[in-house]
């Protein structure tokens, strides 16, 4: 009965979170790459497989979250705060993480929290599933991480995606971190990178 109510967890949290971790930890050490993406929870709902592992394994009772429009129900805060303890928060601005269900609009960037020049590291880290982490538009990646330059080409993310993120960009050190998430992988997109299209 009891994951019935709120879903169940990673099977083995300890070495399940540490694997989870390291993928995406790869992928925002070089960005652009798909690295796959190690089982993690039951879906909840729109809170699909892919952002419960990043959710289970990065998240904690010291990380507010913010859940996008589909994830804003009773049954992804209660998994949310039964599995990690976390806490969940209406305002972006005040989210060390942001979950985006497949489907729902990415938040603007510029409302999120960029950090500060003092400590950029409080910023707001946007976690995305996307329809595909290939078959979309060509982009063109460089910038720490890559040797020379790395191409994507996700889809589901809106159209003018590499002007958000150049503005985004133009912020560092401050700025915010994305991570895309789609059938089982995962790829990193630092703020460092500099992103145009192909």
């Amino acid at each position: 009965m009891l994951n019935q109510e709120v879903g169940s967890g990673l099977a083995d949290p300890v070495h399940d979170a540490q694997a989870i971790f390291r993928a995406v930890l790869d992928a925002l050490s070089h960005p652009g790459t798909l690295q796959p993406l190690p089982p993690g929870a039951d879906e909840v709902s729109a809170l699909s497989s892919e952002l419960a592992a990043v959710l289970l394994a990065l998240c904690d009772h010291d990380t507010s979250v913010w859940l996008s429009p589909s994830l804003n129900h009773q049954a992804a805060s209660t998994f949310v705060g039964f599995h990690t303890g976390a806490p969940v928060t209406a305002d972006i601005q005040a989210a060390q993480f942001a979950f985006v269900a497949k489907g729902d609009a990415l938040p603007e960037l510029a409302l999120c929290n960029a950090g500060t020049q003092e400590y950029p590291d409080r910023s707001t880290t946007l976690v995305v599933h996307v329809e595909a982490l290939s078959g979309g538009p060509g982009c063109i990646l460089r910038g720490p991480g890559i040797r020379d330059t790395q191409t994507f080409a996700a889809l589901g993310l809106p159209a003018n995606f590499t002007d958000l993120w150049a503005a985004n960009h133009a912020l560092f050190p401050r700025g915010v971190d994305l991570i895309l998430v789609a059938h089982n992988q995962v790829l990193g997109l630092p703020r460092s990178t500099r992103i145009v299209e192909a």
